[in-house]
């Protein structure tokens, strides 16, 4: 027996290109950080940055990290904020070692559309969790990643991370 189909009826709005989740116009992450931490998978708020699940991910836990200030260019960024950027990204990557126990973790920046950013009005770092052979045929011949948990599984638990981390003072 062999599976025909996999549904993934979630990444319809970011197939027709409507990523707008909050149903707002203007930049998605601008209104994203005005909502309610769970409503919107906010796992950290600080002065500068906050840090979200990414709604449509490449692994479970793949997390980014955004400065407050809405800010397409990388060489815009204030020391402080890029700075800030970097300090978000450990932090993320202690959540998701200790969180997931991932194998590797890619972090990185795309910046503008022929860099690859899906959403180049708002920078943003990617944190995502790799494991050895994590990439199979799904991702490989049908453009489909396989996530063994909700976004909202993912926020619980990440979530939870941070509060330890914080709670220990790292």
């Amino acid at each position: 027996m062999y599976v025909e189909s996999l549904w993934a009826g979630w990444r319809s709005d970011y197939i027709a290109g409507r990523a707008d989740v909050a149903g707002q116009s203007g930049c998605l992450f601008c209104s994203l950080a005005l909502l309610d931490d769970q409503e919107a998978l906010i796992l950290e708020r600080t002065a500068l940055t906050f840090t979200i699940m990414n709604a449509f991910p490449y692994s479970s836990g793949h997390v980014m990290v955004l400065p407050l200030r809405h800010e397409a260019e990388f060489t815009a960024l204030s020391v402080e904020e890029a700075g800030a950027i970097m300090v978000g990204a450990q932090r993320a990557s202690r959540v998701l070692e200790t969180t997931y126990s991932p194998e590797g973790l890619n972090i990185g920046v795309n910046v503008g559309s022929a860099g690859g950013a899906g959403l180049p009005s708002h920078l943003h770092t990617h944190v995502v969790p790799r494991w050895q052979s994590d990439t199979n045929f799904m991702a490989s011949i049908a453009q489909v990643r396989v996530l063994p948990e909700t976004l909202n599984e993912s926020w619980s638990r990440l979530r939870d991370g941070y509060a330890a981390l914080t709670a220990s003072g790292a």
